[in-house]
This record gives structure tokens, sequence and C-alpha cells, in this order.
């Protein structure tokens, strides 16, 4: 079995199964109104439920990316996130948490001043030019997301010649750039929902084996996302199902982290999973071995 390894804090982690990133919106306007927590009691909560729940990483965000989502400041940006940010650092230090953020800045303050293990950055670097150079200099993994355009603009950037060659040419010439500064752990994201239609999130989908080719860790987020409820005209607070269901294809074409809002029908798609490739792993060494023998 490949196993994957992230330099977390100083200290080689290795995940020999897939793992499950519950998310913590720090956000008035998210696109899911469940996940959105911004009282320390309700924040408190929502970690709680992650950790119990089977979690390994804590994304925070205070910034929604849904396309028509207001934009915000840095300044607000970071006072929305504080509240979180200080309740992880006192009481919950040992937790994996990442940031959910494109600004280069408020990546250095919720790891330099909060003890923050990743940066989940849905720009690849684009919007800040600055991110790239912080997150090498801070010496933690860091997201990599494809996504043409803004959070405002993206839903007109739709136009590929060719999508999967398009997205793996991207991915490339950014690990590339990272290598070079000196950033080795970096974990890669599709971006589904981000600068696609429905179509093209299916087809990304179905090719999401080819990511295999880099080595890298793989992330999918497709929690709740329009793809699942705009295809079977249903809601987003009904979409639970279909997300388990595309959660579950991705962990068999290699998905290394989910990121989700609902944590435990996730953990609980990931032990089906490996139960099913422990399975089928013992029927080939079966197979094997009766080769062997004859």
């Amino acid at each position: 079995m490949d196993v994957k390894s992230l330099n977390i804090k100083g200290t080689l982690t290795a995940w020999e199964h897939p793992v499950v990133m519950g998310i913590l919106n720090i956000t008035p306007d998210s696109f899911y109104p469940g996940s959105r927590k911004q009282s320390e009691k309700e924040i408190t909560g929502r970690i709680e439920t992650i950790l119990a729940e089977g979690g390994t990483i804590i994304d925070v965000g205070g910034y929604s990316t849904r396309p028509d989502a207001v934009p915000v400041s840095a300044e607000e940006e970071m006072e929305r996130l504080l509240p979180a940010l200080r309740i992880l650092q006192s009481h919950y230090p040992e937790a994996t948490v990442s940031i959910d953020t494109f600004r280069a800045e408020i990546a250095r303050r919720a790891v330099e001043e909060y003890g923050v293990a990743i940066i989940n950055d849905i720009s690849g670097g684009e919007i800040d030019p600055d991110m790239f150079p912080t997150a090498a200099e801070l010496h933690v993994p860091y997201i990599l997301m494809h996504m043409k355009g803004t959070p405002q603009t993206m839903t007109q950037q739709t136009d590929y010649a060719d999508l999967m060659e398009e997205i793996l040419l991207y991915m490339a010439r950014k690990v590339r750039q990272l290598h070079l500064l000196g950033v080795n752990d970096i974990i890669l994201d599709p971006g589904f929902g981000f600068s696609k239609t429905l179509d093209q999130n299916y087809k990304l989908m179905r090719e999401l084996h080819q990511f295999e080719t880099f080595e890298l860790p793989l992330l999918v987020g497709i929690s709740r996302k329009r793809m699942i409820w705009n295809l079977l005209d249903s809601t987003v607070e009904e979409s639970l199902n279909g997300t388990t269901a595309l959660n579950t294809y991705a962990l068999l074409q290699g998905a290394d982290i989910l990121r989700v809002h609902d944590v435990k029908a996730a953990t609980e798609a990931v032990r089906i999973v490996e139960k099913l490739k422990a399975s089928s792993d013992k029927i080939l060494l079966k197979n094997d071995v009766d080769t062997i023998r004859h």
C-alpha cells in the first residue's frame, strides 16, 4: 500500500488510510447554513463533533467562497477567525488545524500566532502573490487547489480546450513553483465546483485517478455542493446521501483526504471502502499463492 506522508509541526505524519477534514465555517453566509458557526458555544460544539466523529483535520475558514458571496476585507476575515483560533489553541492544542484562506497575511498570523498546521488556499497563489513565499517561509503543508478567476468571477471561467489536460498542467506548473521555493509538503485539490460546470465536475471525478502521477496526497471537497443537489433536483440540506455516494467513489479513485460538513458519514465511507480494499487484497494474495503452487 502506498502511504503518503506530510511534515506536520516538525513531525513526519503518515496516514495509512484516507482521512477526513471537518469544515468549521466562521461565516454568516456559507452556502450550507448548517455549517455556519459564530458564537463560542457553536464553535466549541462543532470542534467537539468533528473530533468525536473521527475527523483528523479541522479546516477553519472566515471567508465564504460561494459565487454570490460578498467579499470581506482581510481585517474582517481575521476578526471572524480569531474566536475559533483562540479556542483551538487553548483547548485543543493537539488538533491538526488548517486555515482556509487565500491571503498570505492571514495564513502567517494563523500559523505563527495560533499554531495552525496547514494552509488551504483555494486560489493556488493566484490572488495573493505572497502566498507561495509565505508557505515556504512557514514550512507548513500547502493545499494547492485549481481555480480560474476569483470566487466572484469563477462561474464565467468555465471554458476549457481540454479540461483534464489544463488542470493537470496547472498542477504541474504550480507544484514546480512550490518545489523551487522549498515547499515539499503539497496536497492537491482539483477544485470541484470552482470554475467548472456540472458536467465538468463529473468528468473531473471520473478522471480523478490521473492525479496519481504526482504521487502527492489528494484532497476532494464535494460536500453538499451544487453538483450534487442541482443534478438531483434537490436542496443543499437534502444532499448528504449524494455527498456520501460521491465521496465513496472518490475514495475508490484514490482520494486521501475528504473535506466535509458531515464527518460521521465520511468516516463511515472510509471504513467501508478500506474494508473492501482489504478483502480485495486478500483475494489477490490467495490467487497469487495458488498460482505459485500450480
